[in-house]
């Protein structure tokens, strides 16, 4: 990645001194496909996630191709990698408080503070952007890093989804958590 690619005055909308060195987050882009396909395909990645093995670069294309005011979509950029994914959809009607959201790091990049960077920016935007009240989320109960993570930055655990989903040849369960801003 080169400077180009991050505008002038750039500035991120959360506190960026916690960002790792040298991470660029911004909303994702038409030429992110062939990364955010890559991405997908990670054994630890797709494990957190609900996709199937070997994603298809058009299925990504066309998710990525779809915008909408109520949506946000953004990538981390680090030594010109696309190292995360993040993003949160607002919900219509009623529940128009609230959004659902889903991020995931490369299988190699974990562990360095890039997810609690993606969802910093995430709940800035959320809170102070988008008046949500509610942002939540499903995660795999056996993902123990990741609840965390989300407990760090005030999620909580508010039931349990018992044989959620079919991974790895078994049925795990999964936590469903929400952020009420306050």
């Amino acid at each position: 990645m080169s400077t180009s690619d991050i505008p002038a005055g750039f500035t991120p909308v959360s506190n960026a001194a916690n960002w790792p060195e040298g991470l660029v987050i911004r909303a994702e882009r038409p030429e992110d496909v062939d990364g955010l396909t890559v991405l997908q395909g990670l054994p630890k990645f797709r494990a957190g996630t609900l996709r199937l093995p070997y994603p298809r670069r058009k299925d990504v294309e066309a998710r990525v191709s779809q915008s909408s005011p109520d949506k946000v979509s953004l990538v981390g950029i680090l030594g010109g990698n696309l190292v995360a994914a993040a993003g949160f959809a607002r919900s219509a009607g009623r529940r128009g408080h609230a959004a659902s959201l889903g991020m995931g790091v490369h299988d190699d990049y974990s562990g360095r503070g890039i997810g609690q960077a993606m969802l910093g920016e995430l709940i800035e935007i959320a809170d102070n952007w988008m008046n949500l009240h509610r942002l939540e989320l499903t995660v795999f109960a056996d993902n123990a890093p990741a609840v965390r993570l989300y407990q760090k930055l005030g999620f909580e655990i508010e039931g349990t989804l018992r044989d959620f989903a079919f991974r790895s040849g078994a049925f795990v369960d999964a936590y469903t958590m929400a952020r009420l801003r306050m």
